[in-house]
């Protein structure tokens, strides 16, 4: 319980470092995160059947977020996107001559890693700079939410959890709880509202049942996936609390449909 409690004390430190110190601070650590997370799903998905292209995959990747990074920063253009196709067709290649026995689960896992980790990443970066420069209160408050829907789901879970969400998946987790993780992203998203106005009480409220919903279902995927591989943690990079999807799998499923819902109502 000490290591967790240490490793999570630096965790939200260095997470809330990233999104103040500005935009190119954001950017790289991001980056970084994607990248690793990348990383962290093949290690975890890779066995006798299944052998993800490890350097294509990074590779692709790193091209997409990384020109939407440049672009965001104003050094290029979003049609240099261009650039990552040949990286997609480097994934075939490679399969050609890597002489596996499921050449096309290796291919299909390989593009998988990109969908799951990258892109809601890229997401997520792309929060920041929803207003066409750099705004730190979108994403911290993605965050603040996102933790406090983690929070309120463990307390209300613990004491008053009786009935099961999804026991195959995740035994732990109880309807009790869900609904108290939801309650309590309302009521921070009305006080987020407060100090970050760039959005609305009702919008930053809408944000908070986004990811209290979302963010569940990806936790509850995340778990469906380490079942499916026979593993406890995604990784152990966190001391006491896993890897790196462990403790973004709600930001996986929920960072899409917030800045789509922000996307849409207020730019």
């Amino acid at each position: 319980m000490k290591t967790r409690a240490i490793t999570g004390f630096f965790f939200v430190l260095v997470m809330l470092a990233s999104v103040l110190l500005g935009a190119y601070t954001f950017s790289v650590f991001f980056l970084l995160l994607a990248l690793f997370s990348l990383a962290e799903f093949y290690r975890l998905i890779d066995g006798k059947n299944i052998q993800s292209d490890k350097m294509a995959g990074t590779l692709l990747g790193a091209s997409v977020f990384g020109i939407f990074v440049l672009n965001s920063l104003e050094f290029i253009s979003i049609i240099y996107i261009l650039f990552a196709v040949p990286f997609i067709a480097l994934v075939y290649i490679r399969e050609l001559f890597r002489k596996a026995e499921n050449p096309f689960s290796n291919i299909g896992f390989t593009f998988f890693g990109i969908i799951y980790t990258i892109i809601p990443f890229l997401f997520f970066f792309n929060l920041g700079f929803i207003e066409g420069k750099y705004a730190y209160t979108y994403p911290l408050g993605f965050l603040l939410l996102l933790w406090t829907n983690d929070t309120g789901a463990y307390l209300v879970g613990v004491k008053f959890g009786k009935h099961k969400l999804f026991e195959r998946h995740s035994p732990k987790k109880t309807w009790e709880g869900f609904f108290g993780g939801l309650m309590l992203c309302i009521i921070v998203g009305a006080i987020i509202s407060s100090y970050f106005t760039s959005l609305e009480m009702w919008k930053w409220i809408v944000v908070g049942i986004i990811i209290a919903v979302f963010g569940t279902l990806g936790d509850l995927t995340e778990s469906m996936l380490k079942r499916s591989f026979h593993v406890k943690d995604s990784g152990s990079l966190l001391p006491g609390h896993g890897g790196l999807l462990d403790r973004f799998d709600g930001l996986l499923v929920a960072a899409p449909l917030v800045y789509l819902f922000i996307r849409m109502t207020t730019v």
